[in-house]
């Protein structure tokens, strides 16, 4: 987020003293941010009820330590919803502490990288469950999902500090507090600096983003390879109709991608270059102000659209593990008939597991 022109025309290229803004945001913002605290706290909360009562029947596995771990970062990203929607009805006037405006504008970035990061070791958990089955099945998986959240965090954590550690609240021309938003007053080396900085978490996005289209590409393509015929007692035979939902799946991760991460991703550094306005040597650009007013319209548009994630993954779980759904399913009949939520499935879902025949039986739902 950051700023703009206030109400002010004029050669803003060569001008640093006025921002970049978006009118239409503090009318649409606080309506879609609504809907998405709403909807979000829900789900993602009754995400993390379900996926405690199977950790209670000892299914926790790797895929499910994956889709805990990004559960909680949209959690985060949506209990700091309020504060911006505040923000946004004040047009971009920020009421709060500067630490508050820190940790806010954190808990946004956090859900992000997470959620693109636990989504890629999904992706990749699928591709090793459906192409080798067998050593999917006899690995540690859940001290190998421990392993890697962990390391997850710390890399997201790691490049959020810079958040937290440096003032995030910034006045304008008309002493307007705003939160993450404007450059006009830092030097020209600390705009290549951040210049330098966004190019690095875009070149990886890129990286990331092509490892997951891979890795469903050579999924879905080991699936509509496997013969129909094989034995029903074959290590790598599926449940009926495990292999639509697993297509489904990819579909859906793919689709959180594109509709949520890639456009931002798209937009992200020729928009930071039109906001910090270096003027000379790398980085500087010389766009007139009808380019830098439609770059910042994109980014704005692209930074709601990644809100949307953590109402997506919700998805993404109910295609990912079998077993998921069928709590779901169960859950939402006992509640439609007036009962109480029991240990019952979570119990059959425990025994369903043992064995080395349901093992191979359950690779659908991930190692």
């Amino acid at each position: 987020m950051l700023k703009t022109q206030q109400k002010h025309v004029g050669n803003t290229s060569n001008d640093n003293t006025f921002f970049l803004d978006s009118e239409f945001r503090y009318t649409l913002f606080p309506v879609f941010y609504s809907i998405v605290f709403i909807l979000g706290l829900t789900a993602n909360s009754y995400v993390l009820f379900v996926l405690h009562r199977l950790r209670e029947a000892q299914t926790m596995n790797e895929i499910r330590i994956y889709m805990t771990n990004l559960t909680v970062a949209d959690l985060l990203f949506v209990c700091a919803l309020p504060f911006w929607i505040d923000y946004f009805l004040r047009r971009g006037d920020w009421k709060y502490s500067d630490i508050l405006c820190r940790v806010s504008g954190t808990f946004f970035f956090i859900n992000t990288y997470c959620s693109v990061l636990f989504l890629t070791a999904i992706s990749v958990n699928r591709y090793w469950a459906v192409t080798c089955p067998l050593d999917a099945a006899s690995s540690n998986c859940w001290r190998r999902g421990a392993l890697i959240s962990t390391m997850i965090w710390v890399l997201t954590l790691s490049f959020s500090v810079v958040y937290l550690v440096k003032p995030a609240v910034n006045k304008d021309q008309a002493n307007v507090n705003r939160c993450f938003e404007g450059y006009h007053e830092d030097s020209e080396d600390s705009k290549r600096l951040v210049a330098i900085t966004h190019l690095v978490i875009v070149s990886c996005f890129f990286l990331v983003f092509f490892i997951v289209v891979a890795c469903n590409l050579l999924i879905a393509r080991a699936l509509l390879i496997q013969s129909p015929s094989q034995a029903l007692g074959s290590i790598s035979a599926k449940p009926r109709g495990v292999k639509p939902q697993a297509l489904q799946m990819l579909c859906v991760v793919v689709v959180v991608f594109i509709v949520c991460f890639l456009p931002h991703h798209l937009v992200q550094y020729p928009w930071t270059l039109a906001v910090l306005q270096i003027q000379e040597g790398w980085g500087s650009t010389r766009w007139n102000d009808t380019t830098r007013r439609w770059l910042n319209d994109a980014h704005q548009i692209t930074l709601m659209l990644m809100g949307l994630n953590c109402l997506l993954d919700p998805v993404v779980y109910c295609f990912a593990t079998r077993r998921f759904r069928l709590y779901i399913k169960d859950h939402l009949k006992r509640v439609g008939k007036g009962k109480h939520c029991s240990d019952t499935i979570a119990t059959h879902i425990s025994m369903t597991s043992q064995g080395l025949h349901n093992e191979a039986k359950d690779i659908a739902d991930g190692c």
